[in-house]
């Protein structure tokens, strides 16, 4: 059982720098991404390529932000060309476009296969100890990304990006580029995906194509709208119940004496339901954002 809350504590983690990565994008500039599951798979086949070409792990780490800072500008391109609506289909077809890449291109990551055996952080260590450092790194990496977001959205940036929600026309009249604004967003929100991305690739010594799954980021989207949109500590929260959620699932279908074929269907269905609760009736989410606050944390 200590085992378990271990593995738990580190996927919250993880799933909480994928959280407050998009949350920094819809919830502060106010930019719909459908594709987030590419920036957090851009760090873990970072580590990937590393190890099927023989680099380092400091290398696969290298290369996940790059492969990331590159999907960002591949979003902020589309988003120059598009509406806000059809940009959020174009981020789902690029991270779909993405994934039949490493799903078919053997070369790069290991084809459909994947790549496995990769290293992990303090795999040196004995256990549990090595999963204790690991769970309290991950979440001292959260910890880093959430203090470096609260203070960025206090800044003059946060003051335009969230000019950039509200009224993108207004910001261009007071001399703010509403592309650069944008690429910035996704920049620095891809990187604590990218971060999580890496970590989570050593946590599974395995990266793969069925990682990157759109139902990944209808996950994160989850968790951000019933933690709270435009609050930090909101989508962390949201991270924590939502995983969770999923964590119990195996207990819950023992107790109700749901079979394993089901089981996939009954967790999608629970998150949905709380989703469409959520935005029926409390659409703020449970940390709400601060009207008249920049930037709460």
């Amino acid at each position: 059982m200590f085992e378990f809350g271990l593995h738990l504590a580190t996927a919250i983690a993880l799933y909480g720098m994928m959280a407050v990565s998009l949350n920094l994008q819809f919830g502060f500039a106010g930019l719909v991404n459908f594709g987030q599951i590419a920036l957090f798979g851009a760090g873990a086949f970072g580590l990937g390529v590393a190890v099927t070409h023989g680099w380092s792990m400091a290398t696969g780490l290298v290369l996940g932000l790059c492969f990331a800072a590159f999907i960002a500008l591949l979003f902020s391109f589309l988003g120059r060309r598009l509406g806000a609506d059809y940009w959020a289909i174009a981020t789902l077809s690029v991270a779909e476009i993405l994934r039949i890449f490493v799903l078919n291109e053997g070369w790069f990551a290991g084809g459909a296969q994947g790549t496995s055996k990769l290293p992990t952080l303090f795999g040196g260590l004995a256990q549990p100890w090595n999963l204790v450092s690991l769970a309290v790194f991950c979440w001292l990496a959260l910890g880093i990304a959430v203090w470096l977001l609260g203070r960025l959205t206090t800044s003059r940036f946060g003051r335009a990006i969230r000019l950039l929600r509200e009224e993108p026309n207004l910001a261009a009249s007071l001399g703010y580029s509403v592309d650069g604004l944008r690429f910035q967003a996704l920049l620095i929100s891809a990187i604590p995906a990218a971060v999580g991305g890496f970590i989570f690739g050593g946590y599974l010594t395995f990266v793969g194509p069925d990682q990157l799954l759109a139902s990944e980021t209808f996950l994160v989207w989850a968790m951000i709208i019933i933690g709270g949109v435009g609050n930090h500590r909101g989508a962390v929260l949201g991270a924590v119940l939502i995983t969770a959620l999923f964590a119990s699932m195996p207990f819950l279908k023992d107790w109700l004496g749901i079979s394993s074929q089901v089981l996939g269907a009954v967790r999608l269905g629970l998150v949905g339901g709380a989703l469409l609760a959520f935005l029926m009736w409390r659409p703020q989410g449970i940390l709400s954002e601060r009207v008249g606050v920049v930037g709460h944390v």
